[in-house]
């Protein structure tokens, strides 16, 4: 059965869905919330949590690096942002936070003209390994030629490659390409790169060798990518398009297994949950983590697509502080917005759906439910 809508006589699209397009329906057995388990491994490092940070300044810091490590997820620097363009940036993350919206994008591009130190990733990948926890560090596809060589040297254990949107074939008459498959195999680290929106992208992103694969495009909560590029992937069915490339590679590499996971339109705790439940191993949280006390950010969120120096395609957004990132990840929670104890609703929803584990939770059943907020 086809799912195209005719858009007009010459041009038909497919019908997509996001998170709050679905639901999770219960099953007919119930399980302890407590029995339930909530970690996951990609290559040979296992988290309590299945959440990694996204490399954003708002975000991250090598401090919430390790906060997060030590509490079982992933913490993520954005190695071509604030932390590794100046020496001290805690005046400039405080200065970003409090312009002015009709100067805030300009004033950015100024900041973020700043070359990248060398020496300064070497500092900050250091800072979070001193501390015990994996240690990760993103570059963008344009950086990684430039700059790889000095995170790996760093002692970086997972490699994120990470762009708006991220292809196994980039052509360009101007400079030559980083090629992916090239640069995974002779690589001593796992690399998880994307993002990716479909399943054919994905599984070129899989033939290449990477560990993981980030799904999503313009999704998240300081993107303007629909906006300004008319561009955008409903994040429920680009989860579920990406994990069928998963299943498929899976077959193909003679049991290979790729890790999913969703970037983008994870703001509350039922996102995660669905993000699950469409077939992510993990997911990336910006918005949410960008709400802790502890956020650089404080209380406003972007991404380097806020700052690009001729098309930006993000913008400084307020979301405000919820809570700690302790509240947040494991609670108390004192509101019912989804802002609070993130993984205790994803045990209390694997629960009461009859789930033990995160690979379990996948297989579960799930509905177009469109929600109308109130």
């Amino acid at each position: 059965m086809s799912n195209d809508i005719e858009i007009g006589r010459g041009k038909s699209g497919r019908r997509a869905y996001s998170f709050d397009d679905v639901a999770v329906v219960p099953s007919r057995r119930t399980r302890d919330p407590e029995e339930v388990s909530v970690g996951w491994q990609i290559d040979a490092y296992h988290f309590d949590l299945p959440v990694l940070a996204a490399p954003m300044d708002s975000v991250m810091s090598p401090a919430t690096a390790v906060a997060l490590g030590e509490a079982g997820g992933l913490g993520v620097l954005d190695l071509e942002g604030l932390w590794t363009r100046y020496e001290d940036p805690t005046p400039l993350l405080a200065e970003i936070a409090a312009l002015d919206p009709a100067r805030a994008t300009a004033r950015m591009q100024e900041i973020y003209a700043a070359p990248i130190q060398p020496e300064l990733i070497t500092a900050r990948l250091k800072e979070v390994r001193a501390a015990g926890v994996t240690v990760a560090g993103a570059l963008s596809p344009q950086r990684t030629q430039e700059h790889w060589r000095t995170v790996v040297d760093a002692g970086v254990d997972l490699f994120v490659i990470r762009g708006t949107t991220v292809s196994a074939e980039h052509v360009s008459g101007r400079a030559e390409p980083l090629n992916l498959k090239r640069f995974i195999y002779e690589l001593d680290v796992p690399v998880i790169v994307g993002g990716a929106s479909t399943y054919t992208a994905a599984l070129h992103l899989m033939r290449t060798g990477a560990a993981g694969v980030l799904v999503g495009f313009g999704g998240g909560a300081a993107h303007t990518t629909r906006v300004s590029l008319g561009i955008h992937a409903p994040m429920a069915t680009a989860v579920a398009d990406v994990a069928a490339a998963r299943r498929d590679y899976l077959d193909e590499s003679g049991g290979r297994y790729v890790h999913v996971i969703a970037d983008g339109g994870v703001g509350h705790s039922g996102d995660l949950v669905k993000a699950v439940a469409c077939g992510a191993d993990a997911v990336m949280l910006g918005a949410a983590l960008a709400r802790a006390t502890e956020a650089p950010g404080r209380g406003w969120h972007w991404g380097p697509e806020a700052h690009h120096p001729k098309l930006p395609r993000g913008e400084r957004v307020e979301v405000g502080t919820a809570g700690s990132l302790e509240q947040i990840l494991f609670g108390p929670g004192h509101t019912a917005d989804g802002t609070l104890n993130l993984i205790g609703a994803l045990r209390r929803a694997m629960a009461t759906t009859g789930y033990s584990d995160l690979k379990e939770f996948q297989r579960v059943e799930v509905v177009v439910s469109p929600y109308q907020p109130h």
